[in-house]
C-alpha cells in the first residue's frame, strides 16, 4: 500500500480525495411501505388520474347551478352519494342529491350547495339559503395529477409528502438507492464491550457506537464487526468477514497511527490495498487514513474517542451520504466567540464548544480543555469552532465559524 502523500494534507484536500469518484450505489426495488426516507433511484410518473372523477369538495348537496342562481330556491332530494358509493342516477331540474366530501358528482349536477347553506323544509325537500356558481366546491377530475404526468425526480428523498404522493399515484413499489453497508471494526487489546468488568489497563470501547449512529444518520446500514485484538491475523480475518458480507465501506477505529501495536495500516499494506492519504492537518484527527481494499472504500479513524467522532462528522458523514444518494452539506454557521482562543499552528482546529443564542447571534464558548479523550466535553458541546491553520489569536466577541452538531 503506497500513500499518494506523506506530509500532512489539508482537510479540504483530504475530503476531495475521499469523495473523488464516489457515486450513489445501485438501485433496489422495495415495497412502498419500506421506502420512507429513502432516495428515489428513478423518476416516477403517475399511474392514475387524481381525482379520477369530478368530486365533491364539501359535505352538502349536488345541484345544478341554474337551479340556485336565484333565491328562494327549493329542491327535491332524490338520493345520496357517500364517498365510495356513487349516486347512479342523474340530477334533473329542481333536484338535489345529498353528497359527502370525496364522492363523485352525479350526472347533471355542476356544483355543491354546502350543508350550512341548506335548510330542510320537508323529508325530501331543502331550501337553498345562498346562490352557488357552477363548479363551486367541486374538485375537477385530474386537479392533482393526471395519468402519465411526471411526479417525483430521481434523487428526491421520500419524505412524508413525497411518499404519500407516490402511493396516491398507485405505486406499490419504488426503485430506491441501496443503503450502503458500513462495516465498523474497533481494534485494541485494551478494549472491552460496555457492561464488562474492567481489569488493569483496560477500558470500555465506546467509539464504535457513536460512529455507527453518525453513519446511520447519513443513510447507511451498519455491520458491527466487534472488537478485534491487536493481532495481524485477527485484523485480516475481520477484514475478510467484512468483504464477504458485502460491505460497501469499511471503517476501522484505532491502529492507524505509528505505534508498534498500530497494525491496521500494516495489514492493509500486506493485502495490497491502495492508500489515498494518511495524516491530516487537523486537530483532533491527525492519523486519519483512507484508501481502497478489494475495490471497497476503507477509512481508518483515530482511536481517541473525540478524534474518531470529529473525523466521522467531517469525513464519514459526507462520504456515506454520497454513497446513499443524499445531498449533504455541513451545517456551517457564523458565530461569536464566548472566550478568547490562542493562535493556531499548521493544523485546522475543531474546538468543542457550548453554545447559547443571543440577540447578536450564536455565542460559542470553547471548553477550557480540548483533550481528545474527553467524551463528556464532547457530549456537552453543540458545535465545533473551526479554526483555520495559522489563524491568529482571537478575543471574545470576535466572529468564528461553527460546525453545528445539534
Amino acid at each position: 500500500m503506497q500513500a499518494k502523500a506523506t506530509a500532512l494534507i489539508p482537510v479540504d484536500e483530504a475530503l476531495r480525495l475521499l469523495l473523488d469518484g464516489v457515486r450513489p450505489l445501485d438501485a433496489e426495488r422495495l415495497p412502498i411501505a419500506e421506502c420512507g426516507d429513502r432516495i428515489l433511484a428513478t423518476d416516477i410518473r403517475s399511474l392514475r388520474t387524481q381525482p379520477p372523477f369530478d368530486a365533491s369538495a364539501m359535505d352538502g348537496y349536488a345541484v345544478r347551478s341554474a337551479d340556485v342562481a336565484r333565491l328562494p330556491a327549493r329542491l327535491r332530494v332524490i338520493g345520496s352519494a357517500p364517498a365510495g358509493r356513487p349516486f347512479s342516477g342523474a340530477v334533473g331540474p329542481g333536484e338535489a342529491v345529498r353528497i359527502f366530501t370525496g364522492a363523485p358528482m352525479p350526472e347533471g349536477s355542476d356544483c355543491v350547495l354546502i350543508q350550512e347553506d341548506a335548510a330542510s323544509v320537508a323529508d325530501d325537500m331543502i331550501e337553498a339559503k345562498e346562490t352557488v356558481a357552477a363548479s363551486r366546491h367541486v374538485r375537477a377530475r385530474g386537479l392533482d395529477f393526471s395519468e402519465g404526468q411526471p411526479l417525483l425526480d430521481r434523487g428526491r428523498r421520500l419524505d412524508p409528502p413525497a411518499l404519500s404522493l407516490a402511493a396516491s399515484a398507485n405505486h406499490a413499489a419504488l426503485d430506491v438507492v441501496r443503503k450502503p453497508l458500513v462495516a465498523i471494526i474497533a481494534t485494541g487489546d485494551e478494549l472491552l464491550p460496555p457492561g464488562s468488568v474492567v481489569g488493569p489497563g483496560q477500558i470500555i470501547a465506546s467509539n464504535g457506537l457513536g460512529v455507527a449512529e453518525i453513519v446511520r444518520s447519513a443513510g447507511a446500514r451498519v455491520l458491527d464487526c466487534g472488537i478485534v485484538a491487536d493481532d495481524r491475523d485477527a485484523i485480516s480475518a475481520t477484514l475478510d468477514r467484512a468483504l464477504e458480507a458485502g460491505a460497501d465501506l469499511i471503517v476501522t477505529i484505532g491502529g492507524a497511527s505509528v505505534g508498534v501495536h498500530d497494525l491496521v495500516r500494516e495489514v492493509l499494506t500486506a493485502r495490497g490495498g491502495e492508500l489515498d492519504f494518511w495524516k491530516i492537518a487537523m486537530r483532533p484527527g491527525k492519523p486519519l487514513m483512507a484508501g481502497t481494499l478489494g475495490g471497497r472504500k476503507i477509512v481508518g479513524l483515530p482511536g481517541n474517542p473525540v478524534a474518531s467522532l470529529v473525523c466521522s462528522y467531517v469525513f464519514l458523514k459526507p462520504l456515506v451520504a454520497c454513497m446513499a444518494g443524499r445531498l449533504h452539506e455541513a451545517d456551517l454557521r457564523q458565530g461569536i466567540l464566548g472566550a478568547p482562543v490562542p493562535a493556531n499552528d499548521q493544523r485546522q482546529d475543531y474546538l468543542r464548544a457550548a453554545i447559547r443564542r443571543e440577540a447578536d447571534g450564536i455565542v460559542a464558548t470553547p471548553s477550557a480543555i480540548q483533550d481528545s479523550s474527553m467524551l463528556r466535553v464532547m457530549a456537552d458541546s453543540a458545535a465545533l469552532i473551526v479554526r483555520a491553520p495559522f489563524a491568529p489569536p482571537a478575543d471574545a466577541g470576535e466572529e468564528c465559524q461553527l460546525l453545528m452538531l445539534s
